[in-house]
């Protein structure tokens, strides 16, 4: 019995454990972000397999979200998002790959100017992979609540990021 449950832990690391990086990042910062994770799998070494299965994910994004909050409570303080090279394929050239790390770095600020709320909710959709019921779980709100605040999101960042490139072609 106790092999099968290691084994379900460690699938659910395998499967969660970079998504929740990527939503503890946004929330703490790269330096505490592991940290954060950690604990959370910590915690779910703790629980039964039974009493999590069925929203494995939305439990794990909802301790992770708590452990990340508690210590912004202690430190009150954020690290920005680190500039990543993650989304340039490799065959592309130097200017593409240019261009592409600065269109995700602008967009990672952007979504880090975004209220808590939104920019919570846009992380766990796009950085988390969760499904509106899961979002909606883990930050205790309706589907459709989700879905409105999403949609006010990327309809801020989309704007913002249209007229920064309407501005740069005109200067061009």
């Amino acid at each position: 019995m106790r092999g099968r449950s290691d084994n379900w832990v460690l699938e659910s690391v395998e499967r969660y454990e970079r998504s929740l990086l990527r939503f503890a990042t946004t929330l703490v910062g790269p330096g505490q972000a592991r940290d954060v994770v950690q604990e959370t799998f910590v915690e779910l070494c703790k629980q039964r397999r039974e009493d999590i299965d069925g929203h494995l994910a939305a439990w794990l994004f909802t301790v992770t979200k708590h452990r990340a909050l508690d210590l912004l409570r202690k430190s009150r303080r954020a690290e920005p998002l680190p500039e990543g090279d993650d989304m340039a394929s490799p065959d592309s050239g130097p200017q593409i790959k240019l261009e592409r790390q600065q269109a995700l770095s602008r967009l990672q600020q952007l979504v880090g100017e975004l209220p808590l709320r939104e920019r919570e909710a846009v992380m766990l959709k796009f950085g988390g992979g969760l499904s509106y019921r899961e979002i909606a779980d883990v930050m205790q709100l309706s589907v459709s609540n989700v879905g409105f605040i999403l949609h006010t999101a990327l309809k801020t960042i989309r704007a913002e990021y249209v007229s920064e490139s309407i501005a740069k072609e005109r200067a061009q």
